[in-house]
């Protein structure tokens, strides 16, 4: 008996080691989750009554190998498409053979078709938005992020202007010449439909007590007020009165075949105090075409690519998956798990939501393996190894004694 215990416990011995030495092996493995392995003794169990005596033990055997799914260190890389997971989940992939995986590991890349897969060539799973990016599907489905197409571009539709009219400006009746009325005016860049850049300028005249005219074009060198967009009134606190809805002010291409087109002016957010006149902002809706210069992932996993012009455009949402029992998930290396019976089916869900942690972009998940504990388990396991070949050494020895008896 004491062979089959002395090599039950080299066997249990040798197995431990074999864990401890993956896991020293996989202490730089991004995502990586140590293991550890649990043991359970063998007891002989008697055929018919015991007679109240307990059984003798057996040796030990390993019970299970358990993974400890705690969290990573989270170290910046820089690297736009490297994505980590701070708390709950698992990214969510598809592997060549279809199946379904999960993994922390988030080294992502984009292959010749744009698809965003993993190094193993896994499609990262994710959800596609909406034409206005954002409403977003709950079925998930392989990213793909079009990086050779550039973003076409955008005629000017809507223009927004907020700035502050001197309340002590003369009206333009009574202006002292040689300028016959008092005059403040801005100008910015609209687009056409091919991108093409087409200057817009407004000006404004006062024409009574808190009461202004809005003309559109250039001032300069013009005796008298030019077209006239609308009026702008304000209450004696300087708040704006009217125009309650946008102006329309219209655009000329440079391109003949475009010609005119016709934008909106938003001016709701005018003023008139007695101070200088300042333009507080400036916008329009309209750009020239873009390439591609970038991707970023922002915390709740929306992936967004920059282009040329200024403009972002919301390619998807990562995927996250978790499970009731995470430690019922099989490995099956290349940093992937798959479900099983034990882990129960995926829950499905998206960074930020409940339970599920955030993702931080540029960062990758560390192995959270503790390479100092492992190494000083490693000592103890050798000292188990050497502690159990000994017992069988020493049964040997007393076999040898009986052996030799006259």
């Amino acid at each position: 008996m004491s062979f089959q215990t002395g090599l039950a416990g080299l066997n249990a011995s040798a197995k431990n080691l074999g864990v401890i030495g993956n896991n020293i092996a996989n202490a730089n493995t991004v995502g990586a989750k140590s293991s550890r392995a649990e043991f359970s003794a063998i007891v002989s169990s008697a055929i018919g009554p015991s007679g109240g005596s307990a059984s003798g033990g057996s040796g030990v055997e390993v019970a299970t190998i358990s993974q400890q799914f705690s969290q990573g260190t989270i170290n910046i890389t820089g690297n736009d498409l490297d994505c980590a997971i701070n708390g709950g989940g698992f990214f969510e992939l598809t592997l060549k053979d279809g199946s379904s995986a999960y993994t922390r590991d988030g080294q992502f890349k984009l292959d010749a078709k744009g698809n965003l897969i993993t190094n193993s060539g896994a499609n990262v799973m994710g959800f596609l938005p909406d034409a206005t990016g954002t409403t977003y599907s709950t079925t998930p489905t392989a990213l793909n992020i079009p990086t050779g197409a550039p973003i076409a571009a955008k005629a000017t539709s809507s223009i927004k202007a907020q700035f502050n009219l001197d309340a002590r400006a003369p009206i333009a009746a009574t202006a002292t010449p040689p300028t016959p009325y008092t005059t403040y005016g801005t100008t910015l860049n609209a687009y056409d439909a091919q991108g093409v850049p087409v200057a817009v300028k407004m000006y404004f005249v006062k024409t009574a007590a808190d009461a202004w005219n809005v003309y559109d074009g250039d001032p300069v060198g013009v005796p008298t007020p030019g077209n006239k967009l609308g009026s702008l009134t304000f209450d004696s606190s300087g708040n704006r009165l009217t125009p309650t809805t946008p102006l329309n002010i219209s655009l000329t291409s440079p391109n003949p075949n475009i010609g005119t087109f016709v934008a909106t002016l938003d001016i709701s957010n005018a003023t008139q105090y007695g101070t200088s006149f300042a333009v507080s902002e400036l916008s329009q809706n309209g750009y020239t075409a873009g390439t591609l210069t970038g991707v970023s992932i922002s915390d709740q996993g929306v992936i967004s690519n920059r282009y040329s012009n200024g403009q972002t455009k919301t390619a998807g949402k990562l995927a996250l998956a978790d499970f009731r029992n995470v430690q019922g998930l099989k490995s099956v290396g290349q940093g992937n798990w798959i479900e099983s019976v034990a882990s129960g089916q995926p829950i499905h869900g998206a960074p930020g939501q409940g339970n599920f942690g955030t993702t931080k972009s540029g960062s990758l998940e560390a192995s959270n393996v503790d390479l100092t504990a492992e190494l000083v388990a490693m000592m103890t396991a050798q000292r188990d190894y050497q502690s159990n070949a000994q017992t069988i050494k020493t049964q040997d020895t007393i076999m040898q004694t009986l052996i030799n008896l006259r």
